[in-house]
Order: structure tokens, then C-alpha cells, then sequence
């Protein structure tokens, strides 16, 4: 039996974590958002996602306890993200790779990582280590390492 996997972050702050991975990931956004729409808006028929919130019934205290990001082709993991009270420690254990100059040729690689790399920068991300050559290794917004490759 084949099972499917899900990427889970621990973190302190889901809305922050999560929002980051979405502008780091494109192709995914929160269940329910319209695919018309910049990722993370609210699904269709309501303003925010407090709105939401409030139409399911869910309590003010567990509204920022967990997030879950999806790919919208359905075709990579589902990724949450889930609020813990402490923070990172010590070096990941696990960490993502993003693909950025898949099948490039090698004189066209580092361009687009480093177009990459300053996109992700932009979004709060910061440069950990940058080689002549190989992946470029990075810290999302909470410290979590990745690599651009």
C-alpha cells in the first residue's frame, strides 16, 4: 500500500510560517481559497478569514494553532503547520529543497538561484551559507533551514 505524506513545521507563529511557504512555493494556497485569488485569501463569501472563523464556529484561542497549505494540482504534499511554544533550537533535522533551476543548463543555474534566492529574501528569508557552487542554504522566517538548488 502506497500512503501520502504530509510535511508538518513546528513554529510560533502559523500565520507567519505558512504565509512565508506560500510565497515560497508557488502552486499553493490555503484549502478553500479561490484559485483565482492571491494565495492565502479567504475562501468565497467572506472578507477575512476571522470571517470564516466565525461562521465555523471555531473559538478566538484556537484560530492560530495550526495552518495547512496545499498544492492547487494536487500533485506535491500537503504542508502544515502547527504552533508550538518553543522555539527552534538547533539545526533541522529534515529540510526542504527547492527545485528553482531544475533541468537549466549548468551555465543558466546560478542566475536563477540567485533570482530566487532574492525573491525568498524579500519575503524574510535569510542566506545561511552561499557556495561558488551548489545549493544555496537558507532560513525561513522562524529559522527553519532550505536550500535553493
Amino acid at each position: 500500500m502506497a500512503y501520502d505524506i504530509h510535511l508538518v513545521f513546528d513554529c510560533r507563529d502559523v500565520d507567519k510560517v505558512s504565509r512565508f511557504w506560500l510565497t515560497a512555493l508557488e502552486g499553493y494556497n490555503y484549502p478553500g481559497s479561490p484559485p483565482d485569488q492571491p494565495a492565502g485569501s479567504p475562501p468565497e463569501g467572506f472578507d477575512s478569514w476571522e470571517a470564516w472563523a466565525d461562521a465555523n464556529g471555531i473559538p478566538e484561542d484556537q484560530r492560530h494553532t495550526m495552518r495547512t497549505i496545499v498544492d492547487t494540482q494536487g500533485n506535491r504534499p500537503d504542508i502544515f503547520f502547527i504552533a508550538v511554544p518553543e522555539g527552534k533550537v538547533v539545526k533541522n533535522r529534515l529540510h526542504l529543497d527547492i527545485k528553482a533551476s531544475k533541468g537549466l543548463p549548468a551555465d543558466q543555474v546560478r542566475a536563477r538561484q540567485d533570482a530566487e534566492v532574492e525573491r525568498l529574501v524579500l519575503a524574510g528569508a535569510k542566506v545561511v551559507a552561499r557556495p561558488a557552487a551548489g545549493a544555496v542554504v537558507m532560513q525561513d522566517v522562524e529559522g527553519n533551514e532550505f536550500c535553493i538548488t
